[in-house]
């Protein structure tokens, strides 16, 4: 079968971004596993080299305006999409490509629509949540008043569209077009959690903002002493509020701040962790429950959005901001470690048939022929 060379463009590829950066990290490196010649162009950020090559990825990083790792703003947003077109117009004079695989459909679906237009390049889109209408409007809600002929443009001229989930699938065809979308999941390497010695501890991670849940979480255990630990990993604006509520919480609670996923301490407390709990109002395929559930852990969730389209039957799926049900869930859960054990064990089996990297980039590469 003939080898396919891939341009790959998303804003966030590692060490920068959210939730989207490890996935294109891992499909790119899929691709390069198959065989593929990939290159990615990304945003540069200061201490990172223009260019490199890791796992065989080609990274191109162009010069933009980028003031936080974690975080992009739609001004700078725009400063990548034209440097991102000025290098590209150099680079393509010497080398071409099969395909461009896009992340998100904007910034980069604009990318990816010009290199069309201008060089017949047929390209897929992966949308990943915040480039959606609807899914996230405290951050692009002003954006978004302006995009909707780009959205519909972008997508109209897609070779395909993949959501990582039915529910941001679904938020397209309600707010863009209805298009026909194939749902592939994101995924997981099983051997990068394994499950340990587990301990009292139950775990939230994410960004600290409102609409993840940790409050809820808070006030659940706070009745009462449990004996257990509470431990929440991340950072975020909603910080200080969270540990003004942890003060009267008879429950400790301990915060980490931000935890780099691949450090050996985020390693050893989430596989060392009982239970896993991420009840939050909107989320579209979390990393962070594949992760849980890849370590073993009893998930509890919400049952909105695209949660109990990733845990399914092995988890706990309640509803969002009810902290009497998260409370009853938790008390459930802490008298009954057969129970918690049960879980687990489901949730790791979960990941391992139907969230493995493996099977989700073979899915992938039959999109991009």
């Amino acid at each position: 079968m003939d080898k396919l060379r891939i341009l790959v463009l998303n804003q966030d590829f590692p060490p920068m971004g959210g939730g989207a950066s490890p996935v294109s990290y891992e499909l790119a490196k899929g691709y390069v596993k198959l065989g593929h010649k990939v290159d990615v162009v990304t945003m540069h950020f200061k201490g990172l080299p223009y260019f490199e090559k890791k796992d065989g990825i080609n990274i191109h990083r162009v010069k933009c305006m980028r003031s936080k790792k974690e975080i992009t703003h739609p001004w700078e947003l725009l400063s990548y999409i034209r440097s991102a077109k000025k290098f590209l117009r150099n680079y393509l004079k010497s080398n071409n490509y099969n395909i461009c695989h896009c992340h998100f459909i904007i910034p980069t679906g604009i990318i990816a629509l010009w290199l069309k237009k201008k060089y017949n390049l047929p390209y897929i889109i992966t949308a990943h949540g915040s480039d959606v209408p609807g899914y996230n409007p405290d951050r692009f809600k002003l954006m978004h008043k302006f995009t909707s002929r780009m959205l519909r443009n972008i997508c109209d001229n897609a070779k395909a569209i993949i959501s990582p989930s039915k529910f941001l699938a679904n938020l397209i065809k309600e707010n863009i077009n209805y298009y026909k979308i194939k749902v592939i999941p994101n995924g997981i390497n099983p051997k990068e959690f394994i499950p340990k010695n587990k301990n009292k501890i139950i775990l939230s991670t994410g960004k600290l903002i409102q609409r993840k849940g940790f409050q809820y979480l808070i006030q659940a255990v706070s009745d009462k002493d449990l004996g257990w630990e509470i431990h929440i990993c991340g950072y975020g604006p909603y910080r200080r509020e969270l540990e003004n509520l942890s003060k009267d919480s008879k429950t400790k609670v301990v915060f980490h701040g931000f935890l780099n996923n691949k450090s050996n301490e985020y390693k050893f407390l989430l596989e060392s962790a009982s239970i896993y709990s991420l009840v939050s109002l909107k989320e579209n395929a979390s990393i962070s429950l594949l992760e849980a559930m890849s370590a073993g852990c009893a998930v509890i969730t919400s049952d909105v959005s695209g949660c109990p389209e990733t845990v399914h039957n092995a988890g706990i799926s309640i509803e969002p901001e009810n902290i009497g049900v998260l409370r009853k869930t938790i008390k459930n859960l802490i008298g009954h470690p057969i129970l918690i054990n049960k879980y687990g064990k489901m949730a790791r089996k979960k990941v391992s048939e139907d969230f493995n990297w493996e099977k989700i980039i073979k899915e992938y590469e039959g999109v991009l022929r």
